[in-house]
This record gives structure tokens, sequence and C-alpha cells, in this order.
């Protein structure tokens, strides 16, 4: 449910990037969501589109908001650092 309120707000919001750190088994990882997709930036990302790639039990470090087109050489940060509580309360204020 957590990616696919993420995946919902980019929707709305094509031209932002999430660009989520987050805790999965105990090992970091950085997905990034983009216009309703989600892909790691550390390991493979499953074919699978039922297979979230951001799991319900994953803890959210922090999610940065970049322009788009994203470019990891040179993001261009909206914010950064966000965390979780601060984008549950944005979701929510958008019916998310």
């Amino acid at each position: 449910m957590i990616g696919k309120r993420l995946e919902q707000y980019t929707i709305k919001h094509p031209q932002q990037v999430l660009l989520v750190t987050v805790e999965i088994n105990g090992e970091e990882d950085q997905i990034a969501i983009f216009k309703g997709f989600s892909s790691s930036l550390v390991r493979p990302t499953n074919f699978d589109p039922d297979v979230p790639v951001l799991p319900d039990d994953a803890k959210i470090l922090s999610i940065d908001i970049v322009a788009s087109p994203y470019n990891p050489d040179a993001p261009r940060y909206l914010e950064q650092s966000l965390s979780w509580d601060v984008m549950q309360v944005r979701l929510s204020n958008l019916g998310m």
C-alpha cells in the first residue's frame, strides 16, 4: 500500500521523481518512483508488476523530491530528506 500511494502521487505530479531511501529486511535500498512506476536503484527490479518494489514492511528513512527528468549526475532537488510522517500528511491531503 505504501508503494501504491507514492506511485499515485507521482501520477498526479508527473514533473516530480521521488527518491525513497528505505530499509528492507535490514538492508538499505533507494527506490525511484516516477509516473506511477517504482524501480530500485540498488538491486534488480522484479519484472512482475504484482511484486512490489517497496513492500509494506519497509522502513522509509527519507524521501527526496527531484525535478523530472531525473539526472543522477546532476539531480535538481525540490525538497530533501522528507520524513514518512510529512509525506503521509501530504498524501492524505491529496486523498491518497
